[in-house]
């Protein structure tokens, strides 16, 4: 029986079947990419595709011996939907499709998910980019969020919609689009350096959110 991870699958409820989630970076599909994901589908008998909260298409209930040929088939990366790492960025429209919006969120979102996503981290992380304070992205259940205003991104920490939820917190407003993305490399590397195998939020709650905004921002 293969581990969650292992080969990019999901262990499904029950014995022997698997769900596998291609990366969609920002949850952004071309047309041919679906018919490629309706195609393996079909051959592979798969009754349903599943749409997951993390804006990934998860091909459900197909058996070991299939994996190997269903990725082979879809010719995509797997996305990491499991272990101590990044996860896919979840990001809203932004400024190309959504009038609300005030930052483009697709862009940071791509940019961040290029540079963190899979990336081995002491505990899971979750990373949310929204064009405008509305936060489609629900920054407030990531670890690492930021939202854009008129005056720039505001970068928040610490969220976490587990069985202990938490909601995050502002680290610091108004950056403009390289400060941010600066911004949330320190923020990662605070984390790598001083979680104790715990999430984002329940650091904060242990040293505190204003000790490590001194640390990260200095001043």
């Amino acid at each position: 029986m293969l581990k969650d991870g292992e080969k990019g699958v999901i262990r499904q409820r029950g014995e022997g079947t698997y769900a596998i989630a291609p990366h969609l970076p920002c949850g952004v599909v071309k047309p041919a990419q679906l018919r490629q994901l309706a195609d393996v589908a079909e051959k592979y008998a798969v009754a349903e595709l599943k749409i997951t909260s993390a804006a990934r298409i998860a091909v459900i209930g197909i058996s070991e011996d299939q994996v190997d040929g269903v990725w082979k088939d879809l010719g995509m990366d797997p996305g990491f939907a499991t272990g101590l790492c990044v996860r896919s960025v979840k990001v809203c429209p932004g400024i190309q499709y959504c009038r609300l919006a005030q930052q483009d969120s697709m862009e940071m979102g791509l940019r961040l998910d290029r540079t963190y996503h899979g990336m081995v981290l002491p505990s899971k992380m979750k990373m949310g980019v929204s064009g405008c304070k509305i936060q489609c992205a629900e920054n407030c259940i990531k670890d690492i969020a930021l939202y854009g205003t008129p005056k720039g991104w505001t970068v928040q920490i610490g969220g976490n919609g587990s069985a202990r939820p938490r909601l995050s917190d502002v680290l610091v407003e108004d950056l403009d689009f390289d400060a941010a993305e600066e911004m949330v490399a320190r923020v990662v590397v605070f984390y790598r350096e001083n979680s104790k195998r715990e999430r984002m939020g329940r650091m904060v709650d242990r040293l505190g959110l204003d000790s490590i905004r001194q640390a990260i921002l200095g001043g």
